[in-house]
């Protein structure tokens, strides 16, 4: 079982941590972060985060079992009137955590927080085509693929394509596993 708490200055030690190449940044934190990741970028990312009425929500993820931090995952894009929002930075970092399930937990509460608070009524994500655990979990959760981006991102030479997920509220409403 997992806590979504939010994410502050005190965490940005462990993400730093978590993200060991420009590859690995480039799939959690997209285009917007540059390599290495360091605490002033950090400092921007959160600075209008967690305020009431903010456009995006950034959590760090804590294992309720060992107390201990495992992940991080932000609800951003937040669009009150037209009740819509975008998953992000999804990511469980202690890599002895993976593979247990808490990347399914972890959805299940931002959507919880999503559809259940803020009275959502879609949520989208993007996930890099290769990524297929993720792309399970997702579709564990509810997420719908409606598209794929071809060659959206360059890394090395080599292009990746992004598939856009989305999952709507009355989809939510009817999984048994959101409880």
């Amino acid at each position: 079982m997992v806590e979504l708490q939010y994410f502050e200055r005190s965490d940005f030690g462990q993400l730093i941590e978590w993200i060991k190449s420009p590859e690995f940044l480039l799939q959690w934190g997209g285009p917007g972060f540059i390599y290495p990741l360091d605490e002033r970028q950090l400092e921007q990312y959160i600075s209008a985060a967690n305020k009431p009425d903010a456009t995006s929500l950034v959590y760090r993820v804590l294992d309720t079992q060992s107390g201990k931090v495992v992940g991080h995952i932000s609800l951003g894009q937040i669009d009150r009137k037209n009740q819509s929002a975008r998953i992000g930075k999804v990511l469980v970092g202690d890599p002895s955590m993976r593979g247990r399930g808490i990347g399914q937990c972890m959805m299940k509460a931002i959507l919880k927080i999503a559809f259940e608070s803020l009275k959502l009524h879609r949520v989208s994500l993007g996930v890099f085509d290769f990524n297929k655990s993720a792309i399970a979990t997702y579709e564990k959760v509810g997420f719908t693929l409606e598209g794929v981006l071809r060659d959206c991102r360059k890394i090395d030479g080599e292009y990746w394509n992004i598939c856009e997920m989305s999952i709507l509220a009355h989809e939510w409403e009817r999984l048994e596993i959101r409880t």
